[in-house]
């Protein structure tokens, strides 16, 4: 079949077959006397599993499995991408305890925390929480001197910065969920990424079942 057919069977664009052909995602394509592609059942199969590996892990991951260097290389990184997943389900749900446990928390009253104190008692360093700030997780108050203080607001929300990296979470992943993990939508927030995840999964699955069934067809 020449090109368009391959990318209408596909139904992807006929560029991308030639930028997939192009990379090595595709078998070695044959060519007729006046150079056009023609691509067999062949291609079409692992085009296929391309298509079911980039919806779970990415088009970029998806090319790195795709054009591994040999079958070892391509379990390892399978592997990866699946232990990548189980990751992000303890993210969530680590962070789902984060969220109930501080939230709950009451944050009234007038004690403040000196960044000295409040680093002390989460155990990280000031230069952390200093961090913090100027990525504005964190907003402590000043005092007349320009010192920190960190009401009981901002020691729970320091609190929750704190465990969220514990679970692996990255600062630009936290500047994003953290307004809503204090608001009461954090439930439905993290069960939608939740099912997304799981999404990822079963087509990771899929997309591992076309990727042998194209590597066995030959």
């Amino acid at each position: 079949m020449r090109t368009g057919e391959l990318a209408r069977r596909a139904g992807c664009s006929v560029q991308q077959v030639r930028v997939l052909a192009t990379a090595g995602v595709l078998p070695p394509v044959p060519r007729t006397g006046s150079g056009y592609r023609v691509f067999g059942q062949s291609h079409l199969r692992h085009l296929r599993a391309y298509q079911a590996l980039a919806l779970a892990i990415g088009p970029v991951a998806a090319r790195g499995v795709m054009c591994a260097d040999g079958m070892d290389a391509m379990v390892a990184l399978l592997d990866a991408a699946h232990a990548g997943l189980d990751r992000e389900r303890r993210e969530v749900r680590l962070a789902r305890e984060a969220a109930v446990a501080i939230r709950g928390e009451p944050v009234s009253g007038s004690e403040a925390m000196s960044i000295g104190e409040l680093a002390l008692a989460l155990g990280v360093r000031p230069s952390t929480l200093r961090h913090w700030e100027s990525e504005e997780l964190v907003r402590p108050d000043r005092d007349r001197r320009g010192y920190r203080r960190y009401s009981p607001a901002a020691v729970r929300d320091a609190r929750l910065v704190h465990q969220l990296r514990q679970a692996g979470y990255r600062i630009e992943a936290m500047r994003e969920l953290l307004p809503r993990l204090l608001r009461s939508d954090a439930t439905a927030v993290l069960n939608a990424r939740e099912r997304d995840i799981a999404q990822r999964s079963r087509d990771l699955f899929a997309a591992t079942g076309l990727l042998v069934e194209a590597i066995g067809a030959g």
